[in-house]
């Protein structure tokens, strides 16, 4: 995997994360992890087609998924002091999807910029206890994990898999 298809998604995610949580974002290590893997509870899913070809995954725990919806929501004004999700629902579920918009299309937009050209699917919402991930890309694709500590509120892994179209 080439370091241009990372570099966007992990300046998006780390700009995108602190602008709408207004916590102290910190970029841990990166790692990697088999593509085939058990989320965390709450992932968003975007698939990438075209010249490359992969997906991004934006993976975080429930009680840091109900965190982000909640801070999202009031820094953007549209919950009010006091109220907040408590479990995730559909509201909840379309905040997380709309910050795996968010970065992604930053990303997306800087790939472009750089003349790598593809196609994105809509983000999909994935949540549950031991649901597990799989990637037909083949045993030998491993997935860039970039860790981000949300200032000890929580931590979003931005999975990412990309590999060349051949």
């Amino acid at each position: 995997m080439r370091v241009e298809y990372i570099n966007p998604f992990s300046e998006a995610a780390y700009g995108v994360l602190k602008e709408v949580l207004a916590v102290d974002v910190k970029r841990g290590d990166l790692y990697l992890k088999p593509t085939n893997m058990t989320i965390m509870g709450v992932a968003a899913m975007v698939g990438l087609a075209g010249e490359v070809e992969g997906r991004v995954l934006f993976d975080m725990t429930k009680d840091t998924a109900l965190f982000v919806a909640n801070t999202m929501s009031k820094v953007a004004g549209i919950m009010a002091d006091g109220e907040e999700f408590k479990e995730m629902n559909a509201d909840a579920k379309a905040v997380i999807t709309e910050l795996a918009n968010m970065i992604t299309a930053q990303a997306v937009t800087k790939l472009h910029d750089l003349g790598f050209k593809f196609d994105l699917t809509p983000p999909a919402l994935f949540t549950g206890d031991n649901m597990e991930v799989s990637s037909n890309m083949g045993s030998t694709v491993e997935a860039l994990i970039v860790p981000m500590d949300l200032g000890g509120k929580g931590k979003i892994e931005v999975n990412v898999v990309i590999r060349e179209r051949t």
